[in-house]
């Protein structure tokens, strides 16, 4: 029996790319060895990642459930990997993969906590998550990699195709580095949804939570290798940690896909369209804005576990769009406000100190 080389924790395994995550890990011998952990909002719906599951023999994996948007239920998950990796059950995590998404396309929706439910899904619960399995990491070698997307950036020219951020008062998503614009984000007062869809057709408002989540889960990642702009908050507080100083924070921007994610407002014919556009532009221009989910999935998976000529040896706050390096946005490199979405994060989730590894947490 091959040995393990180590575990693979994949979040929103049931998405387009996830799931085109897990056909390229089970597809190459190399990463097949790896064990998986695949966790899901809903064993019952995770028809997608089965099946591509069954086509695999040799693959050991497990399916977790683990709704985001409810931080006992990250708690809970996060316990059961613990348990897993403590016990020998299941070999350290080489690659956690923060690759969850979720976006409103009309109307808007809290949790129980009255956190808006895209802060909640795409940021604070793969936050926490992540902090939380810090201890059964890898932590010479280990990685965390961020799904990200150039909706975190205003500023970013591919944002024109939807208009979202067009307006003055949507250029800038943190006004200023205080609690109360955290607050407007967390709570979804932020560009919230109107009651009647019909003033806002095009769910801009949606997109717009959508970009300010990836905004925050982006601040994690380090960027230091463009501009000496400094490090970013967790890869930071991973480099001055005495353990966990090893793991690695990298990010990529997988662009825009012919996902669920991406078409479920649009009829049929509008999503085969797309999906013919996306073949044509991924032979066209590999990195440019549609490419097919299979693509993206194996550049998520360079930054996860590659050790090639494009990342280095031990590649340390790199953020990609697809195969090429990019800068992230101006606010994500602001050093105060990445400190005050730290700090709101915390409070938020409610973390304590005996729940995370991180020594400088807090």
């Amino acid at each position: 029996m091959t040995a393990l080389k180590g575990t693979v924790l994949l979040t929103g395994a049931n998405g387009g790319l996830g799931s085109a995550i897990v056909q390229s890990i089970t597809t190459r011998p190399e990463l097949a060895t790896y064990h998986g952990v695949y966790a899901v909002r809903s064993l019952a719906t995770a028809t997608l990642l089965k099946s591509t599951l069954q086509a695999s023999k040799s693959h050991p994996h497990d399916i977790l459930p683990l709704d985001l948007s409810e931080l006992s239920s990250v708690r809970e998950t996060a316990a059961t990997i613990n348990a897993k990796v403590s016990t020998g059950e299941i070999p350290r995590i080489s690659a956690l993969i923060l690759n969850a998404g979720y976006r409103e396309p009309q109307g808007q929706t809290w949790t129980e906590s009255g956190l808006d439910i895209a802060f909640a899904s795409n940021y604070l619960g793969q936050w926490l998550l992540a902090l939380l399995l810090l201890q059964s990491m890898d932590w010479e070698l280990g990685r965390v990699v961020i799904v990200g997307g150039w909706v975190h950036d205003p500023l970013d020219k591919a944002n024109k195709a939807s208009g979202a951020f067009e307006e003055d008062q949507w250029k800038e998503i943190f006004a200023d580095a205080s609690s109360e614009t955290v607050e407007s984000v967390a709570k979804g007062t932020w560009s919230t949804s109107h009651e009647d869809p019909s003033k806002d057709p095009r769910g801009l408002s949606g997109v717009r939570r959508y970009g300010a989540a990836k905004l925050c889960i982006i601040m994690m990642i380090q960027e230091e290798v463009f501009a000496n702009t400094g490090s970013v908050e967790l890869q930071r507080r991973l480099n001055s940690d005495p353990k966990l100083s090893g793991i690695s924070v990298l990010g990529v921007d997988p662009g825009m896909m012919p996902t669920k994610i991406t078409t479920n407002t649009l009829n049929w014919l509008i999503r085969f369209l797309i999906f013919i556009v996306a073949q044509v532009s991924s032979w066209l221009s590999p990195n440019g804005m549609l490419r097919l989910p299979h693509k993206s999935a194996g550049d998520v998976l360079a930054a996860a576990l590659d050790n090639g000529p494009l990342h280095g040896e031990r590649p340390k706050g790199l953020y990609f769009n697809g195969s090429e390096p990019k800068e992230v946005s101006v606010e994500a490199k602001d050093a105060r406000k990445r400190s005050i979405v730290w700090k709101a994060s915390v409070e938020y989730a409610g973390l304590k100190e005996e729940e995370t590894y991180l020594a400088n947490w807090a």
